[in-house]
């Protein structure tokens, strides 16, 4: 990793040239002269540099991204809560309609040849450039559906430029075919933190799941009857990384921390679970610390609901207990599947530096859960700087899979005990029975999506759950309510922990009181009550929303769920599943349309 990490600085460096000459959109700027094909692309060490120019992997931000989901609770303006409940416009969003990158892959593209090189050589950089071009289209394709297919660099004279979108199924067949070369040409010996074969076929696995499942369940596009071959794509492809038994699962045998492990560690090199990781070390320059906002207790917070997904320890459903809607922060946690105190913070956990265990912190708009996932217990600024980010998982191979089956209709309980089950074990959790789900299917999950339907139901409810719970805060789940048709789910404003309302509460699991909730109002004494241990309990004043107590809930002094917001937030579909075109580039390019009533 060390040796890893000094290659890539030097090559970025090397490459700011060309990163700060193609920042801009090519709609505005001049034709690329910062590199001359002649000068450059010449030896394998060119291709190489360019390649590692374009080189763009998501890092621990990605712990941050599920604030536009019904996983977290946000204070930010992210910009699906702010279309919700505001009056968006092609004036207001203005952002994503950019192709500044695509312009840089392209360039590559038409210039690679010149390198004196073999062509076992130019097709391993063309295939990565390739795959890079697929990701772009997709991203573009997701936000605005039909865009403009470019396949060469264009300068702001071309009339091109003036080109009407192409339609999704031709700028999807472009993808594919991209993708198509790309696996078949990238090497699967590649340096560490880059893509290779594997990731390659993981990406094919991604988009081709995330389009058959789009076009399955959205009815707008009118392209039902042609999900199946993506689906298809989306089993075969997941297979092959299957079957090549390149990867594993991580597992020491410790149910209780290995999933926590992955996102916890100072190098995931050797570790056989990630196929791609992005490497920090603080030593080479290259560090990343986001505890302040993942562990915040104002910005960012889990939801009750994604809280309320996880299984029991026993596999049956949290759900399905009569008191569930009213249990308070310790009992949630009790014999829960232990992703989810992998996940979130817990009763007895203990914060560095502190010997004692952490008393959650209340605050408004707050939910008062913390996410554990991304955050680094400690104080050590190497330690909390150096911590790798594992970009892909092979457990999203095995959901993948799992899901692609059982839409197409073809899943098997050999096919749930190689994948889903596998995720199941390394936690100690019971399997999941493809008979049993079937014969009775959530009630809240059928509520959650009541799009799905035929004999699997059960079993792709409870597929939805694994990714859900196996996948929080990875930066998934916004995509999945997306291809899944379930934006209406995120009118609903995320909850936080239930309180019966004033009194004394026990939030570290010991039966202790750690805190004293009073009414709005009251004011808090300058000598408090203290609990057994002789600690003072910390006091919160607790009433309606807006009002000046510390903690909103529900009822107010009568107890409810901490309350986030009040703003009623509508999800108009099928328009907010996509992004206008920005009115400025509707005014240069007449020929464009908006999509799916945006105006």
């Amino acid at each position: 990793m060390k040796l890893y990490k000094n290659i890539l600085y030097i090559s970025f460096s090397g490459l700011l040239l060309i990163s700060s000459a193609c920042s801009d959109d090519f709609l505005d700027r001049n034709p690329q002269t910062a590199i001359t094909p002649e000068v450059f692309f010449n030896s394998e060490e060119d291709l190489a540099l360019y390649m590692y120019g374009l080189l763009d992997m998501p890092n621990r931000n990605s712990y941050l991204n599920d604030q536009s989901t019904d996983n977290a609770a946000t204070t930010a303006a992210v910009e699906l809560k702010t279309m919700m409940v505001g009056n968006p416009s092609s004036q207001t969003i203005t952002s994503g309609w950019s192709w500044s990158r695509l312009r840089n892959i392209n360039y590559f593209l038409e210039n690679y040849q010149k390198a004196k090189v073999s062509d076992e050589i130019k097709n391993h950089y063309v295939g990565l450039a390739r795959y890079y071009r697929a990701i772009f289209y997709y991203n573009m394709v997701k936000r605005y559906s039909d865009v403009p297919w470019y396949g060469n660099t264009l300068n702001p004279s071309d009339e091109e430029l003036k080109d009407p979108q192409a339609p999704r199924e031709e700028v999807l067949d472009h993808i594919m075919e991209d993708l198509a070369f790309a696996s078949e040409n990238v090497r699967e010996s590649v340096p560490t933190g880059t893509p290779g074969k594997w990731v390659v076929r993981l990406m094919q696995a991604k988009i081709a799941l995330h389009e058959g499942t789009y076009r399955k369940y959205h009815d707008e596009l009118n392209l039902k009857a042609t999900a199946d071959p993506f689906l298809k794509l989306a089993e075969e492809a997941s297979l092959a990384i299957i079957s090549s038994t390149k990867y594993s699962l991580f597992t020491t045998g410790n149910p209780n921390q290995d999933y926590a492990s992955l996102f916890e560690s100072q190098d995931l090199t050797a570790n056989k679970e990630v196929m791609l990781i992005n490497a920090f070390d603080q030593s080479k320059n290259i560090s990343q610390n986001v505890n302040g906002v993942v562990f915040g207790d104002y910005e960012q917070s889990p939801s009750r609901d994604l809280i309320q997904s996880y299984l029991m320890k026993d596999g049956s459903r949290f759900t399905d207990k009569a008191d569930y809607q009213t249990l308070g922060f310790v009992q949630e946690f009790e014999n829960r599947d232990p992703r989810l105190a992998q996940t979130v913070v817990y009763p007895q956990w203990i914060r560095v530096p502190e010997t004692a265990a952490y008393v959650q912190r209340l605050n408004k708009n707050f939910t008062g859960y913390h996410q554990r996932k991304g955050y680094v217990n400690s104080t050590v600024q190497e330690v909390l700087n150096g911590v790798d980010f594992p970009v892909y998982r092979y457990a999203e191979v095995l959901l993948i899979h799992a899901e692609a089956k059982a839409e197409l209709g073809t899943l098997t309980q050999a096919d749930l005990d190689k994948t889903i089950n596998l995720l199941r074990k390394r936690v100690n959790m019971p399997d999941l029975s493809l008979l049993t789900a079937n014969a009775n299917p959530d009630a809240k999950l059928r509520t959650d999506f009541p799009k799905v339907s035929g004999a699997l139901t059960g079993v792709i409810l409870e597929i939805r759950r694994e990714r859900r719970v196996e996948m929080a805060f990875e930066n998934s789940r916004y995509d999945d309510l997306m291809r899944w048709n379930a934006g209406k789910l995120l009118e609903k404003i995320p909850e936080g922990m239930y309180f019966q309302g004033v009194g004394n509460y026990d939030m570290t699991g010991d039966g202790i009181p750690d805190i004293k909730l009073i009414p709005e109002g009251e004011t808090i004494p300058t000598v408090r009550e203290k609990n057994a241990l002789g600690v003072n309990l910390v006091y919160y004043s607790i009433g309606r929303f807006d009002g000046t107590a510390g903690v909103y809930l529900k009822n107010g002094s009568s107890g409810g769920t901490m309350v986030t917001e009040i703003r009623a937030r509508t999800f108009h579909e099928p328009m907010f599943y996509y992004r206008p075109i920005p009115e400025t580039q509707m005014l240069l390019n007449s020929n464009l349309k908006q999509p799916f009533g945006w105006k």
